[in-house]
């Protein structure tokens, strides 16, 4: 059975994640480990645990119980002390006060949610996210960079996680055996960059033998990438890998409908820059993969208003991903003819 592996953190994985379950692949989910907005901050500071709300979102994806428990672990609660705070975050806290270790409290979940495949914490550091603008003002946590309007506007000199951690070594050791690396799609600076800053994993992925592939985000975010195209987001994500290491980059073809736009001003469409394909280093993977339904908005989600909501459509990602998986295996068989 072909084995892949997804890079990234909640919210795009969980789609990802929904359609590449139901293929008969060995998946395995990394997952970031900077979130500390929302839920999860005020968990984080109060009671000193890892960040449960990105993996809580891969477990109910992969979970194979009943929709009601999928729709229990991503429950919120609208009032009361509990206000804003997810059933499946409170539940992973406990967890790992249970068991003293987070990993440990993160299998316990999956056994518990009948899991297919696996969800993998990228490291087991507390760490935070920082990123310094070239004005040197130094933008402290996840949520404080997600919801900055200066980034694009100053410009970004580095980002970085303090204490630097190392790698999970399950993380490390999925990737160098896997036969597909699927990296986003998902915000890009507070949930993609951070685990390629995880010492080990730009290693492991270069190392890797497998065939690496970039979902690039439909479009934009405010304040942060909007003069972004589709080579500046892989170009940013080659460098954090060391080298020119991606293979394929998915790209949404269709474009949004205008009251879909209106709706969602605030966010731009993707744009490809016209380049000879000769100059690029991997290959352009164009197809409809929009989600025409609405998204619905939860009152108690205190940090809705950051995420997108012109997103990928599960099924149509995943059958582009599988014909790569095909793909890759059937170059293999030709170069063993030659």
């Amino acid at each position: 059975m072909k084995k892949v592996v997804t890079i990234g953190g909640g919210t795009g994985s969980f789609m990802l994640l929904s359609g590449l379950k139901h293929y008969p692949i060995e998946l395995s989910a990394i997952v970031s480990m900077a979130d500390d907005g929302g839920s999860t901050g005020i968990l984080r500071d109060e009671l000193g645990v890892l960040p449960p709300g990105d993996v809580r979102q891969c477990l109910a994806a992969l979970s194979d119980s009943s929709e009601m428990l999928r729709k229990l672990m991503n429950y919120r609660f609208e009032e009361g002390g509990l206000a804003g705070h997810s059933f499946g975050n409170l539940f992973l806290s406990a967890l790992e006060k249970v068991t003293g270790n987070f990993s440990e409290a993160v299998a316990e979940a999956a056994r518990i949610l009948s899991v297919k495949g696996e969800v993998i914490p990228v490291t087991e550091t507390d760490t935070k996210l920082y990123m310094e603008l070239k004005n040197g003002k130094l933008l402290r946590g996840e949520h404080e960079i997600n919801t900055s309007v200066k980034v694009e506007q100053v410009g970004v000199k580095r980002v970085f996680l303090d204490p630097r951690p190392k790698a999970n070594p399950l993380a490390i050791r999925r990737i160098l055996e896997a036969d597909l690396i699927v990296i986003g799609p998902g915000n890009h600076y507070c949930s993609i960059v951070p685990n390629l800053l995880v010492k080990g994993i730009p290693e492991a992925i270069r190392q890797s033998k497998a065939k690496v592939v970039y979902n690039c985000n439909l479009v934009s975010k405010r304040w942060h990438t909007d003069a972004f195209v589709l080579e500046d987001y892989a170009e940013e994500i080659d460098r954090y890998l060391g080298q020119p290491r991606i293979d394929y980059v998915t790209y949404n073809s269709k474009r949004p409908s205008e009251s879909l736009l209106r709706k969602y001003a605030d966010e731009a469409v993707l744009t490809e820059r016209q380049v000879d394909p000769q100059q690029r280093q991997y290959r352009i993977i164009r197809a409809d993969l929009l989600d025409t339904r609405p998204v619905r908005r939860e009152k108690a989600d205190k940090i809705a208003a950051t995420r997108s909501f012109i997103r990928h459509d599960a099924e149509k990602l995943s059958k582009v991903l599988i014909m790569l998986l095909e793909l890759a295996e059937y170059e293999s068989i030709l170069r063993e003819i030659d």
